[in-house]
């Protein structure tokens, strides 16, 4: 077949008689019969040999050759190569002449995009052919392909601005593309097409600041400072001829920063001014008292003056930090009378302290409206419109996060319960809310905006004013996933460019592994470029310790790095699997097991089993995760672990953590492990199963090893002790072991526990605030040396606080009984026991608890006592001769039950 093809494309091209003079004829059946050539090239593996015979014959043709151009364009495309001219050539063929061959111009530039449908030379050749042939839809459709493959194309953006304006339905979209037309001429500086649609943006969209914001910030970037306060100065403009004051004067301000000196600007700000304040009393005197309108006075210091005195007013809402709110009856020259309510009253300041000791606020500002509306019907509003609630709490405050809104209605307006309800709403909308974003400078502080923004817009900003690189994964990822995604948005540009700059960071880093993986997933996803110029393979072999990056790495719920990091490995580096089965201790995750079992990798698993049973202090939760979820993998029986290995390994690991954490290391690392541990053995009976499976001894030796480890919570002994007496009623501990395990705390039950919790916390909140109280009253009355009821409340202060110590103290050694545990096989916490008394002989009954619980004229004993240690650990038909108080006791043991509790 492949000499046959050989053969039949030379005998072709010495037949070709389709050249540029003779293409009259030429019909798209015969670029058909090409293509079908090229594939079986590409299919019998002989494109270059086929190209290299095209070649020769397009160098030494005297006229281009059809044929060979196409062939040998279409392989030079398959191959990935960047060299269009033979394509562009055999165009140009077809376009020669008085009338264009339309149906060969469009058959080859659908060729081209069948196999590179990003291809841009062949998008904008087909475009151009619809424009000709009045097919317009397909025209538009591909006018929109190509502005979003060529970030740089800005006229086609503009076109498509100008067609879908036209229309009735698709203004928003016209608008998308005005924008994103504007930003790529500021981008490429093309100023006489910034002016245009500058001005054209604004007269559509005059109430999107933010936009024309965002744009200033680019031209002041990329053209000059004084180019963007110039366009920056048309949007306040507008904003003046639509009256809204706060958002020109925003705007002027930003303006007189780039140029203080800007008297058009100054101007405008005392226009805006009169228009704000037009019904406020003394405008005029304040105005000519800041100077604003005399140039020889910084602007700057001008506006602050007057802002300071303008908000002095008539009926308007001041905050005093004694007082409270108040609200301005008369202005009388320099001085102002304030109410500030019944209880404090009114008073009299000049205007220079109201400026020093006074915050002015809104009428709307929601401690104005705690104040002045009725508790009740606050609740209700802020309940039943929890947007409305979020808009005062939020415009009323410069900074307000999640917990400023929480301070300001817990619990003046919600109680607490109610507050964690109408949280989970506000939450929603602050997500959501077209009107509701985050500032530009602080991600956790909220704004309201004047006008609806986008959800990509929403993200964007959140993009901007996160500081943090993970947190900005986590927003990039969200972004990523919006349904009208458009890998050419300026918006996405400037997020991917961002993390592109962390590709040139020289030492591996966590938030450059991160950049990485974030750029190949896109790459992965959508036509945008890796600009990083070594492959994830180099990338990874640089990495010192690939465990601690993977820890390194940040994941949220929406992006997964470390599973990209995983998934990257595997594809892209060699010998991967040795990679995963290092990595393996640090991810314990079962995909990692299932990609290395499905790769016939089992023996390499074996080899880690039995590396981290020899080496467990280096494997402990290795060692967990391969006891608990691997024991039926053949690859884990194949390491031959016995079940007593494997469990005296876990208790060695015990050992381990406890002495670590008497030595202050990684303490709570090795709690967890500890308690992982736990509940696997101790906790499941798989320890108790074990032992019994053998004969006594076995069970001499575990419990021995459960024993030396001296931290270890007693109720997991106490339960080992209680197992092996019921099943071996005459066991013999060692001598060490004949007294129960004494607790590290005091023994005590759970309802003891609450009893003096209930103690704790009423001396915390109800007794020691009362004595405070007294205290107060008290010192008030005068002479502290002659005053008997300050000095009786001192005392008694002082006897309640060394309670309350002594209290929080027993708390802290209390270890509560684990009812579990309990064993009547011998005396013990918990037990009832019925003695026989030798010497009266008398039977008598005890309860043996601890002293919380203790009282002996009910026949409670704690076993920390002298008698309740005499007798602790007998068995029934022991006798037990001690002597307690200078007092012979002499008791035999005829019963012992579990008391109750």
């Amino acid at each position: 077949m492949s000499e046959e093809l050989v053969n039949k494309v030379q005998e072709m091209l010495k037949e070709e008689t389709w050249t540029r003079s003779a293409v009259g004829n030429y019909t798209v059946s015969n670029l058909e019969k090409l293509s079908e050539i090229v594939k079986q090239a590409q299919e019998s593996d002989l494109q270059d040999q086929i190209k290299e015979i095209c070649d020769e014959k397009i160098v030494h043709s005297k006229d281009d050759c059809i044929m060979a151009l196409y062939i040998s364009g279409m392989i030079d495309l398959n191959n990935n190569s960047l060299d269009n001219a033979n394509l562009v050539t055999l165009l140009d063929i077809f376009k020669t002449g008085s009338i264009p061959k339309e149906n060969l111009i469009e058959k080859l530039c659908q060729d081209i995009l069948a196999n590179k449908p990003e291809n841009l030379f062949a998008l904008r050749e087909l475009a151009e052919h619809y424009k000709r042939t009045d097919e317009k839809t397909k025209m538009w459709e591909l006018y929109e392909t190509i502005v979003k493959l060529d970030i740089e194309e800005a006229d086609l953006a503009k076109e498509l601005a100008k067609h879908y304006d036209e229309g009735t339905d698709k203004k928003e979209k016209g608008i998308m593309y005005y924008k994103k037309a504007l930003l790529r001429y500021i981008a490429t500086k093309n100023v006489s097409n910034i002016d245009a649609t500058w001005n054209t943006l604004l007269d559509k969209i005059p109430q999107d600041v933010d936009f024309f914001k965002l744009a200033q910030k680019k031209v002041a970037k990329s053209i000059s400072e004084i180019k963007s306060a110039t366009y920056i100065s048309k949007v306040y403009e507008k904003c003046i001829e639509n009256s809204q004051w706060d958002t020109a004067i925003e705007l002027i301000k930003l303006v007189l920063n780039i140029d203080p000196k800007d008297r058009k600007a100054r101007d405008a700000i005392v226009t805006c001014y009169r228009g704000k304040y037009a019904n406020h009393s003394r405008l005029d005197e304040y105005i000519s008292k800041s100077d604003l309108t005399s140039s020889f006075r910084d602007v700057f210091e001008a506006i602050d003056d007057f802002e300071k005195h303008i908000a002095f007013d008539t009926n308007n809402f001041v905050y005093h930090r004694t007082w409270g709110i108040g609200r301005i009856e008369k202005v009388m020259g320099e001085k102002l009378t304030i109410n500030f309510g019944k209880k404090n009253g009114s008073h009299e300041l000049t205007t220079k302290m109201a400026i020093e000791s006074l915050q002015p606020l809104a009428t709307d500002h929601f401690w104005v409206i705690k104040a002045v509306v009725n508790k009740d019907k606050l609740k209700k509003k802020t309940k039943d419109d929890v947007r409305w609630a979020l808009e005062k709490i939020i415009k009323s405050f410069p900074k307000c996060d999640s917990k400023k809104i929480k301070e300001e209605l817990v619990p003046a307006v919600l109680t607490a319960g109610e507050w964690t309800s109408w949280h989970s709403k506000a939450q929603r909308i602050l997500e959501t809310d077209p009107r509701i974003g985050v500032s530009p400078t602080d991600i956790n502080n909220y704004i309201i905006r004047d006008h609806d923004i986008t959800q990509d817009e929403k993200l964007a900003m959140e993009f901007k004013a996160e500081k943090e690189f993970f947190p900005r994964v986590d927003i990039y990822m969200r972004y990523l996933q919006l349904e009208n995604f458009d890998s050419s948005d300026e918006n996405f540009l400037d997020m991917y460019n961002f993390f592109a700059g962390w590709l040139k960071t020289s030492e591996p880093c966590a938030e450059l592994v991160g950049a990485y993986l974030v750029i190949n997933y896109t790459k992965e996803r959508f036509n945008v470029t890796n600009p990083a110029d070594y492959t994830f393979a180099e990338l990874y072999d640089s990495i010192e310790n690939p465990r601690k990056m993977y820890k390194e790495l940040k994941d949220s719920k929406i992006s997964h790095l470390r599973e990209m990091f995983l998934k990257n490995i595997r594809d892209k580096v060699p010998e991967w699997d040795d990679k995963y089965i290092h990595l393996f201790p640090t991810v314990l995750k079962e995909e990692i097991l299932k990609e290395l079992e499905s790769k016939g990798k089992e023996e390499k698993l074996t080899k880690l089993v039995k590396e981290a049973f020899d080496n467990f202090r280096d494997y402990r939760e290795t060692v967990i995760y391969f006891f608990d979820k691997c024991q039926g993998k053949e690859w884990f029986k194949a390491a031959n672990l016995s079940e007593e290995k494997q469990l005296v390994t876990l208790i060695n690991i015990i050992s381990l953590c406890y002495l670590e954490i008497n030595n202050h290391v990684n303490s709570t690392e090795n709690k967890k492990i500890i308690n992982n541990i736990c509940n696997l053995i101790f906790d499941k009976n798989i320890l108790i199963d074990f032992m019994f499976q053998g004969e006594e001894e076995r069970c001499n030796k575990m419990y021995t090893m459960v024993n030396d480890v001296k931290d270890l919570a007693p109720q997991y002994k106490s339960k080992l002790r209680a197992a092996i007496l019921n099943k071996y009623p005459d066991f013999k501990f060692k001598e060490t072991e004949t007294k129960a395990e004494a607790p590290k705390g005091t023994l005590v039950t759970a309802a003891m526990v609450e009893i003096k919790k209930k103690e704790i916390e009423s001396l915390e909140k109800e007794e020691l605030p009362a004595v405070a109280v007294e205290i107060s009253v008290a010192r008030e009355k005068g002479d502290l040396k002659e005053n008997a009821e300050y000095h009786s409340a001192k005392e008694k202060q002082h006897y309640l606080n060394q309670k309350l110590t002594s209290l929080k103290n027993e708390m802290d050694r209390a270890v509560i009984f684990d009812i579990t545990t309990l064993t009547t096989a011998m005396v013990s916490f918990g037990t009832e026991v019925v003695l026989h008394n030798e010497l009266e002989n008398k039977d008598e009954t005890y309860s043996i608890f601890g002293p919380w619980e203790s009282n002996p004229d009910k026949g409670i004993i704690s076993y920390l006592s002298p008698f309740g240690d005499a007798i602790l650990d007998a068995k029934v038909g022991e006798t037990k001769d001690f002597t307690v108080n200078g007092t012979r006791r002499c008791y035999t043991v005829k019963e012992i039950r579990p008391a109750k509790m």
